[in-house]
C-alpha cells in the first residue's frame, strides 16, 4: 500500500494506513470473556482517544520502506500503540505527572478512577505482547517481543521516566539533580525516543528486513524520536492546551528539565531541525520507498500539537 506522491498531502497519503490501524485496534480491543466491562471500557477509552497514531504509522511505513507490506506489520503497529497508551495512562496518574487532560479528553483516572486506570495500563501492556506472540510468525514474533520489551522496560521507557521524575526532585535530597543537556538527552533517548525507534524496528523486522535496512530505520528512529521530544518541549512553552489536547506550561511549574529551559527556544528548534536532517540522511539510501518517512520527519518539526 505504498501511496507516496508529491501531489497528495501527507495526511491524505497516510489516511488508508491510519484507517487500517484504527480498525485493527478496534478488533483487538473488542470485549472478550473474562474481561470486566469497566476495565475493557477504560482500555478502549484510552487507546481509541483521538491521536496522531505516529508510532503505529511509523511501524507500517518502515515495513514499506524496507520492501514489505504494511499489513504484515499491522499487529506490531497495534502492539506499540498499546504500549504507548499504557505509558500515557500511567504518566498521567496523580503519583506521576498528575494530569487531567490527554488527547483533548479527561485522562483515564479522571474518567474512571485511579485503580481502574492502573489496571487498564497493566492490561494494555500485557495485550501488546499477546498480540505479537499470536499474530506474527514465530521467529519474527520472538524478535519483536525482544525489541518492544527492552524499549518499554527498566533501561528504556520506564528507566527514563524514573530519571525524569528524579530530575524534578521528586525523590528528595537523596538524589542529586543533573542539570546538563547530556543528562536530559539520556532521559529522552529512553523515555521518548526508545519507543519511537522500536516502532521503526518492529515494522522492519515484521517485514523481514535485511540487517542493513534495519540499521537504517533504527538510526532514523533514534533521531526523530529525540527531535519529537525537543519539539514537544518547545510546544509546551509556545502552544495552548486547546492546540495540544493536554495541559501546557506545566514543565516549568513542575521544575522539569527541558530543552528550552537549558538551551532556549531558538537553539532547541535549531537542534530539532538538525536531528531531522540526520534522520532523513539515515534512510536516504532506501530511495523513494522512504519518501513518506522523510515527510513524517519534516512533520515532526513543523507540527503544532
Amino acid at each position: 500500500m505504498s501511496i507516496a506522491s508529491s501531489d497528495i498531502s501527507l495526511k491524505d497519503r497516510l489516511a488508508p494506513l491510519r484507517e487500517l490501524v484504527e480498525q485493527a485496534l478496534e478488533n483487538y480491543l473488542r470485549v472478550t470473556d473474562g474481561c470486566p466491562a469497566r476495565l475493557a471500557d477504560a482500555m478502549r477509552y484510552s487507546v481509541m482517544a483521538p491521536g496522531k497514531r505516529l508510532r503505529p504509522l511509523l511501524t507500517l511505513l518502515a515495513a514499506e520502506a524496507v520492501g514489505g507490506h504494511a499489513r504484515s506489520a499491522l499487529p506490531a503497529a497495534c502492539a506499540v500503540e498499546m504500549i504507548h497508551a499504557y505509558s500515557l495512562i500511567h504518566d498521567d496518574l496523580p503519583a506521576m505527572d498528575n494530569d487531567d487532560l490527554r488527547r483533548g479528553l479527561p485522562t483515564c483516572h479522571c474518567k474512571f478512577d485511579e485503580a481502574t486506570a492502573i489496571l487498564a495500563g497493566d492490561a494494555l501492556q500485557a495485550l501488546a505482547f499477546e498480540i505479537l506472540s499470536h499474530e506474527l510468525p514465530a521467529d519474527r514474533a520472538l524478535r519483536c517481543c525482544q525489541i518492544l520489551s527492552r524499549a518499554s522496560g527498566r533501561c528504556q521507557l520506564v528507566g527514563g521516566q524514573a530519571d525524569d521524575l528524579a530530575a524534578e526532585g521528586r525523590f528528595g535530597d537523596q538524589v542529586a539533580v543533573n542539570q546538563s543537556v547530556e543528562h536530559l538527552q539520556s532521559i529522552h533517548l529512553r523515555k521518548t525516543a526508545a519507543i519511537i525507534q522500536a516502532s521503526l524496528s518492529l515494522g522492519a523486522v515484521a517485514s523481514g528486513a535485511s540487517p542493513n535496512h534495519l540499521e537504517m530505520v533504527e538510526r532514523y528512529g533514534r533521531a526523530i524520536g529525540l527531535a519529537f521530544q525537543v519539539v514537544d518541549d518547545c510546544l509546551d512553552v509556545e502552544s495552548t492546551s486547546e492546540q495540544m489536547g493536554k495541559n501546557t506550561h506545566k514543565d516549568s511549574v513542575l521544575g522539569k528539565l527541558t530543552y528550552p529551559s537549558l538551551l532556549g527556544l531558538q537553539e532547541s528548534r535549531r537542534w530539532a531541525d538538525q536531528l531531522v536532517e540526520e534522520a532523513c540522511s539515515a534512510i536516504a539510501p532506501l530511495g523513494s520507498a522512504a519518501s513518506n518517512l522523510i515527510d513524517v520527519a519534516k512533520f515532526v518539526v513543523d507540527r503544532s500539537n
